[in-house]
C-alpha cells in the first residue's frame, strides 16, 4: 500500500508522459498560477467601496476599505456617526486589518503548495482561497451589523434613528442619508480567482484521478 505522505502527495507524472501529455498535466498549475496572482495584484487594490450621500457634502463622502486600512472621508463620516452614536471606523475589524495581508500570502503559498498535490487533498488546500470572498463579506456584514445595533443611546441625535444595518452592497437608507456599497477591484479579483480555481480542480481532477487509481492498483497485494 502507498504510505500516507504518498497518498496525500499523489502520483508523479514521468517525463515521456508529460512530453505526450504537457496540456492535460500542466493546465491546473497554469491555473492555479493564474489565481495566485489574481490574489497577490488585490493586496494593492480596494475591497470595497461606499458613497455617503449627504445634503450637506454637494460631493457626497466615500469610503473605501482595502485588507489592511481604510482610506477616503473616514474623519468626515465618523462625525456624523458621532451624531446617531455610531462608534469610530477605525474601530471595526482591526484585527482583520492587522492580518489581512499575511492572510492573502498565506493562501498565495497555500495555492503553490497545492500545485505539487496531485491527489484530492488539493482541493482542501484551495478550499480557503474560494471561501475568502465571502468570508470578507460576511465579516464586513457583521461589523457593520454590530455597529448599527449598538449604538450610543447618550449620543445628541440618539433618539432620532432607530439601530439599522447598513447594507454591504447595494443602496441603503440610514436616516436622512442614503448610503451606495459596492466591491473593490481587489474583491473581484478575488472572487475571479475562485472560479479559476473551480476549473483548475476540474482539470486536475480530470489528469490526476486516473493516475491515483493506477498507484492504488498496483499498490493492492494481489
Amino acid at each position: 500500500m502507498p504510505s500516507l505522505l504518498s497518498r496525500i502527495i499523489g502520483p508523479r507524472v514521468g517525463p515521456d508522459e508529460l512530453r505526450r501529455h504537457g496540456l492535460r498535466y500542466g493546465a491546473p498549475g497554469a491555473l492555479l498560477l493564474v489565481a495566485r496572482v489574481l490574489i497577490l495584484v488585490s493586496l494593492f487594490l480596494p475591497y470595497w467601496h461606499m458613497v455617503l450621500v449627504a445634503p450637506q457634502y454637494p460631493d457626497n463622502l466615500q469610503l473605501t476599505a482595502h485588507v489592511n486600512h481604510l482610506s477616503g472621508d473616514v474623519a468626515e463620516i465618523d462625525g456624523l456617526n458621532h451624531y446617531i452614536g455610531m462608534r469610530p471606523l477605525e474601530e471595526a475589524a482591526q484585527f482583520e486589518r492587522s492580518v489581512g495581508v499575511y492572510v492573502l500570502i498565506l493562501l498565495v503559498v497555500l495555492l503553490e503548495l497545492a500545485a505539487w498535490i496531485h491527489s484530492r487533498w488539493a482541493a482542501l488546500l484551495v478550499l480557503p482561497t474560494v471561501l475568502f470572498p465571502a468570508v470578507f463579506l460576511l465579516d464586513l456584514y457583521l461589523w457593520m451589523s454590530h455597529f448599527g445595533q449598538n449604538l450610543d443611546p447618550d449620543a445628541p441625535l440618539s433618539n432620532s434613528i432607530d439601530p439599522f444595518v447598513p447594507p454591504i452592497l447595494g443602496t441603503g437608507m440610514v436616516g436622512q442619508f442614503k448610503t451606495v456599497a459596492s466591491p473593490g477591484i481587489g474583491l473581484y479579483l478575488t472572487i475571479a480567482a475562485a472560479f479559476v480555481i473551480v476549473a483548475a480542480l476540474v482539470f486536475h481532477r480530470a489528469a490526476y484521478r486516473p493516475l491515483v487509481a493506477r498507484m492504488n492498483s498496483e499498490a493492492a497485494p494481489s
